[in-house]
């Protein structure tokens, strides 16, 4: 059936990525190396996931420990599998904001130049091929945050008579002239250059502009992975700390099940320069602070949490996508997973994690 080939194969993405895509009788070669350890810790190591990987599939999953900003490295396995090589998915990234300000070269080199030596290395030698790109709704910078909020109890909701607010934010937000932070202005020049070799070479790409991802598999740390470190810190006792807003903003949350179910769709009907808004919609969104309670009620503990005044720079105060452009293109595709149902699988995932 021919290979796929999966950036970022141990994260949370990539390694559901690689699962969709085995299981459909394809081979997987996975490039990863385990860069989230490097920018996260311990907390971030997707090391045990390439081990899951490795043991659930050994004859469709084959590993490449390359870094993805060797331009070299990555033109010559395309180049040796170019035969063969049927899908391209790249979903891996530095992906915090605060910690892009810490090193903007690795950031920028990783999130923009990698994303081109992928892009250049699939029209040099698979230029027939889909080619998936994960993007994020921090491309828009801090635009939301000029909508028209109301606050209420739990949380900061958009005033219903704006267009946005049946079923959020659509694609024709700017991505101009506003506060992005530094990792919002590296995904920028990754998803405006995956647009690009759409329009302009007609690769198969699109752009999928995610808001919050996130289920069971994410190596949740405080600086990336919103539901998964909450639901960590919840169980062990750690102290969480909510950065502004009150904690009442708003974040749509999409199961990675139904990502890459949205990756699967394209990959069999794909189409060239496409964006589209991705999450957890009207369908799977919460404030912080509803998160909280949520996770409190799920798993019967409380959580020792600090509201600090300060948000973090170009930080959304509401955000939730609206996935209709997707819809409308892929109408067999839909959202399956509620907030809770996320946060209580991933709950489960952690104590079984515990229990080993």
């Amino acid at each position: 059936m021919g290979i796929v080939v999966v950036t970022g194969s141990h994260g949370l993405v990539g390694s559901a990525t690689v699962g969709l895509f085995a299981e459909q009788g394809y081979e997987v070669i996975g490039i990863d190396n385990n860069m989230r350890a490097y920018f996260f810790g311990d907390d971030g190591s997707t090391q045990a996931a390439g081990a899951r990987l490795q043991q659930a599939f050994p004859q469709r999953y084959r590993h490449e420990n390359l870094d993805i900003r060797h331009q070299e490295a990555i033109d010559k396995l395309f180049a040796e599998h170019a035969k063969e090589i049927v899908g391209v998915v790249h979903a891996a990234a530095q992906p915090s904001h605060d910690w892009a300000a810490r090193e903007p070269h690795t950031d920028f080199t990783i999130n923009a130049n990698g994303t081109l030596n992928l892009l250049e290395a699939t029209r040099r030698h698979t230029p027939e091929v889909p080619f998936i790109f994960t993007s994020t709704n921090k491309v828009y910078g801090d635009q939301p945050n000029f909508l028209p909020l109301i606050e209420l109890e739990s949380r900061w909701e958009l005033d219903p008579a704006h267009p946005y607010a049946l079923r959020g934010v659509d694609e024709s937000m700017s991505i101009d002239n506003c506060l992005h932070s530094l990792f919002g202005a590296s995904k920028v020049a990754a998803d405006v250059l995956t647009q690009e070799y759409g329009r302009y070479f007609g690769l198969k790409t699109a752009v999928f502009r995610g808001g919050c991802l996130t289920g069971s598999g994410h190596a949740g740390a405080e600086l990336h992975g919103f539901l998964a470190w909450l639901s960590k810190c919840v169980l062990t006792g750690r102290p969480y700390t909510v950065f502004g807003y009150l904690g009442k903003q708003v974040r749509d949350n999409i199961h990675v099940r139904d990502l890459v179910q949205a990756f699967w769709h394209f990959f069999q009907a794909p189409r060239s320069g496409e964006v589209y808004n991705m999450g957890g919609a009207r369908v799977s969104n919460c404030s912080v602070l509803e998160a909280i309670a949520l996770c409190e009620e799920i798993s019967g503990r409380r959580l020792d949490y600090t509201v600090v005044p300060g948000n973090r720079i170009g930080d959304h105060q509401w955000w939730i996508s609206d996935v209709q452009k997707f819809a409308t293109h892929y109408p067999k595709w839909r959202l399956t997973l509620s907030i809770h149902d996320i946060i209580e699988e991933i709950i489960s995932g952690l104590r079984q994690q515990e229990s080993h």
